[in-house]
């Protein structure tokens, strides 16, 4: 499924948005979800700042959305923490990322150890002065638009499987039909 995947990802960035196969820039994001009764107490936690309990799936999308990589984890799990092994798993994948965007969840230590570590620079993007009300940010949106296209599927609106690698093989599932789709509207055109 990686391969396939990985796959319709290149094509998309090519034929689709005109782009190399391979990114050069990526953004980070977790979106916490509620838990079905299926989902094992081990594996899932508390996100208190949104009241879910549940997991919570932290994506890593190139600049056009499209999934690079993706982690299921308890929904207790910091953003910061849940970025070390999505930006591992980022860097080992995608050697020719150099600059990673993020929200103000991920600033701190990891800011230093992903220049360090990683040789990654990670850009934190941070809402307006005087923001309350929602508002497009530069760059963040891409990561935004990707967890709305991952909820358009039944099984990705709220976690159900059993273990997290289930969930993000359905998350996976999810960006598959949607890259089919905009592959075949632009053969189309």
């Amino acid at each position: 499924m990686n391969r396939m995947h990985n796959h319709l990802r290149e094509q998309v960035r090519q034929q689709a948005e005109g782009r190399d196969a391979q990114p050069t820039a990526a953004l980070v994001d977790s979106q916490s979800l509620r838990g079905a009764q299926t989902v094992a107490r081990s594996s899932r936690g508390y996100d208190a700042g949104k009241k879910i309990n549940g997991r919570k799936r932290h994506i890593a999308v190139d600049t056009c959305g499209l999934l690079l990589a993706v982690l299921i984890t308890g929904a207790g799990v910091q953003d910061r923490d849940g970025a070390r092994p999505l930006l591992w798993a980022l860097h080992a994948c995608f050697p020719g990322i150099r600059v990673v965007w993020a929200d103000s969840g991920y600033t701190g230590k990891l800011v230093t150890w992903a220049t360090e570590q990683l040789k990654l620079t990670l850009q934190i993007v941070a809402k307006l002065a005087g923001q309350t009300t929602f508002v497009v940010l530069h760059r963040r949106w891409a990561v935004e638009r990707t967890f709305s296209w991952i909820n358009r599927s039944r099984r990705t609106v709220r976690d159900y499987e059993r273990l997290p690698q289930h969930h993000a093989a359905m998350v996976q599932w999810a960006m598959i039909i949607i890259m089919t789709r905009r592959l075949a509207r632009h053969q189309h055109t």
